[in-house]
């Protein structure tokens, strides 16, 4: 078959363009002019506009001015936590296609993460996997220890070099437990705040738990 110096041309310019980043399954809110932007997973058997995330990707949107994308994490039919860890390399490929897509098609400079239970299990194994995450802080929201390599978010948070808040409960033994194991990490750059009477769902704290992600997004964009 005959091929035109044209056709030739075609094909080489379709071999070197690249193809865009692709967004990530979830649910995109975009702030005007935002150049920064919070990356947001689920907890266990959830979606991107499920309880806690959906709450807070409104908020940080209308009330701190960044852009959010919540993403649908992997969900499992499984009962037992702990099978979740066979699933976490998907997770971790839709959480850096989610960095990709902000920082290459939106023009975002600064992406925070946000993880919530098991997105908080998967959030923080996955930032410690990476020396290099291109994230600049780390929002916390019902974060919980156990579940060996992988699933232990306390262990994971330990190993992050970023900003952190973390949000936890006290009216669930395993929440309270597992923020009282992290209370030597408070410092300049990880802090603690109890939400009194909350258990781990944060059903009817979810303006306290806003108030205080807003806040603690503001402060960071704030500083040079």
């Amino acid at each position: 078959m005959k091929m035109t110096v044209c056709s030739v041309l075609i094909v080489l310019v379709a071999l070197v363009v690249p193809a865009g980043a692709q967004m990530p399954t979830g649910e995109l809110l975009e702030a005007k002019k935002a150049t920064a932007a919070v990356i947001l997973a689920h907890g266990r058997a959830e979606g991107p506009d499920s309880h806690v995330v959906g709450p807070l990707r409104r908020a940080i949107t209308r009330e701190a001015g960044l852009s959010t994308l919540s993403l649908q994490m992997p969900v499992l039919a499984a009962q037992n936590y702990l099978a979740y860890a066979a699933v976490f390399p998907d997770a971790y490929k839709t959480l850096q296609a989610a960095i990709d897509y902000l920082a290459n098609e939106k023009g975002i400079k600064r992406i925070y993460v946000m993880g919530y239970s098991m997105g908080a299990r998967m959030t923080t194994s996955f930032l410690a996997s990476r020396e290099n995450p291109a994230v600049v802080g780390y929002i916390g929201v019902g974060v919980l220890e156990g579940g060996g390599d992988l699933l232990d978010a306390n262990s994971n948070i330990r190993k992050l070099k970023i900003p952190v808040i973390d949000i936890y409960a006290d009216a669930t033994p395993l929440d309270l437990s597992s923020a009282q194991n992290r209370k030597t990490l408070a410092g300049n750059q990880y802090k603690q705040v109890r939400l009194s009477g909350a258990n781990h769902s944060f059903r009817g704290h979810e303006d306290a738990m806003c108030e205080v992600v807003v806040a603690w997004l503001k402060e960071r964009e704030a500083k040079p």
